[in-house]
């Protein structure tokens, strides 16, 4: 094997320190672009967060367990940037609110027999935002969030057996 030293030296040095500086900003930016199709794109609004509601609620039970996955996604992460803001009395409205929405998933998991590995997919994501938020809120917020994570890993869990009972 060849060493590139060689072929290196032969490249004038600003143009080898444009390359390096070329090299480094793409590494910085791709996690940007790895996270471009994530699940947090956009941070939703209580607005769009009712709207979901409303067309969870409207919905056909085959479609229920995974709107209401991603009713408590969403609200998560509002809950989430609502804690960062400060509004801690807030997030922990919404976040008691997400607990009576996962108790609507748990009663679904078995009606929902289309998106069901969606709703489990989210639902792990949504697991993981919520360790992040446990890890992140103070203490007396805790039990709350430890509650709701505990509710969702459950409700995930269930919704992996019933994707490989299918």
């Amino acid at each position: 094997m060849r060493s590139m030293t060689p072929v290196l030296n032969q490249i004038p040095a600003p143009i080898r320190i444009s390359l390096a500086t070329l090299a480094l900003l793409a590494l910085l930016a791709f996690p940007r672009a790895v996270r471009a199709g994530s699940f947090d794109d956009k941070l939703p609004d209580a607005q769009s967060i009712a709207a979901l509601e409303l067309k969870a609620s409207q919905a056909q039970p085959k479609e229920q367990c995974f709107l209401y996955a991603e009713l408590v996604h969403q609200m998560i992460e509002f809950s989430s940037a609502q804690y960062a803001s400060g509004e801690i009395e807030k997030a922990s409205a919404t976040l008691k609110h997400v607990n009576s929405f996962a108790q609507k998933i748990h009663m679904m998991v078995a009606n929902d027999e289309r998106r069901l590995k969606n709703a489990q997919i989210l639902l792990r994501h949504t697991a993981f935002r919520l360790n992040e938020l446990l890890h992140a809120s103070a203490q007396e917020d805790r039990p709350l969030v430890e509650q709701t994570l505990a509710q969702v890993n459950q409700i995930q869990t269930e919704t992996m057996m019933q994707v490989f009972k299918k």
